[in-house]
């Protein structure tokens, strides 16, 4: 039986359905089924704000019923405009914490996980719609859909790459098993096998004595 992974979902405004949806690139089910792992999309309403810090939450319940065995924070919404996303996914993190899981953060992720951890954000230009080349721990060619980067590497973390304007786009934390990627290895149309098998590495394997192995 494969592993499950918590995977944060984006909120969607559907004004003609009166409706808040949350939601989840479909391609994003399909490249953790490459990795060898099963989607378990995490609801952004399971919290209240009115828990005291001796209750078990809802999302806490939630994750200790189905077990997930690693946590993927998805890519969409920018931080702030959906304050039930931050909040779930700052829990999400937390329970990865307390609980040492695995975590790979996807472009909103990555910035989500990093300001968690003390850096700032900024805006940045030519980095929507395009490709360019990464380089360092992880040198690749990737896709780039964001508007915003860290302005700084977060305390207790490594970078793992940059583009050639030396925007950060890849983080690692220096102790713990999470990653962060600026870019969205579901958007490739062909999935590159150096994100499979860093994604696989990361999520799957329980031995981490090379953290910074060149895949």
């Amino acid at each position: 039986m494969r592993d499950f992974v918590a995977v944060s979902q984006r909120i969607d405004d559907m004004r003609s359905y009166a409706e808040r949806r949350d939601s989840l690139d479909k391609r994003v089910v399909l490249f953790l089924k490459a990795v060898g792992l099963v989607t378990l999309p995490v609801p952004n309403n399971l919290f209240d704000l009115s828990d005291s810090e001796e209750r078990v939450s809802p999302l806490e319940s939630f994750l200790r019923h189905t077990l997930p065995t690693a946590v993927l924070l998805s890519g969409g919404n920018d931080i702030g405009e959906h304050e039930e996303r931050d909040i779930t996914e700052y829990q999400l993190l937390d329970y990865a914490e307390k609980y040492k899981l695995p975590v790979l953060g996807i472009c909103r992720g990555m910035q989500l996980m990093a300001t968690r951890a003390g850096a700032k954000l900024r805006r940045v230009s030519g980095h929507v719609q395009t490709r360019h080349k990464v380089h360092g721990i992880i040198t690749a060619e990737v896709n780039s859909y964001h508007n915003y980067a860290i302005d700084n590497c977060p305390k207790n973390h490594t970078i793992l790459a940059k583009s050639q304007d030396q925007t950060i786009e890849a983080i690692q934390h220096d102790w713990l098993p999470w990653e962060g990627w600026m870019w969205h290895p579901e958007r490739e149309i062909n999935f590159a096998k150096n994100d499979i098998d860093r994604a696989r590495f990361l999520l799957r394997s329980n031995q981490k004595d090379d953290k910074n192995k060149k895949i």
